[in-house]
């Protein structure tokens, strides 16, 4: 069995290497926190030192980091993966970042012998940790039955959208666009409801059970309602970076994007005043400022 590595470990991360190790890959990781690498081996994965033995080690790797500096660094860096990979290998860019990172990416590996799989994640924490991801993956088809196996083995459903390298973080974007705005207008209508002083379980049953109901509308009214605002494996931070991408995509093409600038106006005042929480925390944000909250049994002062 060939070798597979993920580098970031953490909400999303973690997950890619419990569904890897649960395969029968043999899974090397690399993560700055210590608490995240012990969780790691305490999986049954091997750590790694550095990024240059990931690449030395590994015929595949997840890329799970933040953002595109740091992806850029752990593959294109001087002891980073295209340097110390066997030819024939793949990158695979599970990260969310800018499209025009990703082809930069793409670029500087050109001629390098090592494939780039363009294949952002959406499924949150709990589809990464139970393997149930929806994959938007960029890359030729001979490439991508290449390395079916792998991506299957962290993945519910691998979508194939094209050849281009940063197509995947694209429609990426275009869907947080979507999720970001419903979230925004969940946390408005729990406010409102609070203010009204309806309860917040009846609330959730009755949009749960509406057309509004879905798995994103349905998670951030529970959370409110269970006051649930760390420790859910959303961070803020996540879906306010994305959301800064894809307005920043949105900017470059030049088209309006009125519901997702008012997302990102919501998600900054929740990431500004509760920088280490979870998403939902952006209706606790509306509430202080109506002077009420939404509990499941009903609203309080």
């Amino acid at each position: 069995m060939k070798t597979t590595g993920i580098i970031g470990l953490g909400d999303m991360g973690s997950g890619l290497a419990r569904n890897l190790i649960k395969n029968g890959f043999k899974t090397f990781g690399l993560d700055l926190s210590p608490e995240r690498m012990a969780a790691f081996t305490a999986m049954g994965g091997c750590p790694a030192k550095t990024t240059k033995e990931i690449g030395a080690t590994c015929h595949t790797v997840f890329v799970m980091v933040m953002n595109g500096d740091q992806a850029k660094s752990v593959i294109l860096g001087g002891d980073g993966l295209v340097s110390h990979m066997d030819t024939g290998g793949a990158v695979i860019l599970t990260a969310t970042i800018k499209p025009s990172e990703a082809k930069e990416i793409a670029d500087a590996m050109h001629g390098s012998g090592i494939y780039l799989i363009d294949a952002p994640v959406s499924g949150g924490f709990s589809g990464a940790q139970n393997g149930s991801l929806t994959m938007m993956a960029a890359a030729s088809d001979s490439v991508l039955d290449e390395f079916q196996l792998v991506m299957e083995a962290v993945s519910g459903k691998i979508h194939r959208i094209g050849e281009v390298v940063g197509d995947g973080q694209t429609i990426k974007a275009c869907l947080q666009t979507i999720i970001g705005s419903i979230f925004s207008a969940t946390f408005e209508a729990a406010t409102l409801a609070a203010k009204a002083g309806v309860s917040g379980e009846n609330l959730y049953k009755v949009v749960s059970t509406s057309g509004a109901g879905c798995g994103v509308v349905n998670t951030a009214l529970e959370n409110i309602i269970d006051r649930k605002f760390e420790g859910t494996g959303s961070h803020i931070n996540t879906m306010h970076k994305d959301l800064k991408i894809a307005l920043n995509l949105a900017e470059k093409l030049e088209v309006p994007m009125q519901i997702a600038s008012s997302a990102m106006q919501i998600f900054h005042a929740g990431k500004s005043k509760y920088p280490q929480c979870d998403n939902w925390v952006c209706a606790r944000v509306m509430e202080e400022i109506v002077g009420v909250e939404l509990h499941r049994i009903g609203s309080q002062l």
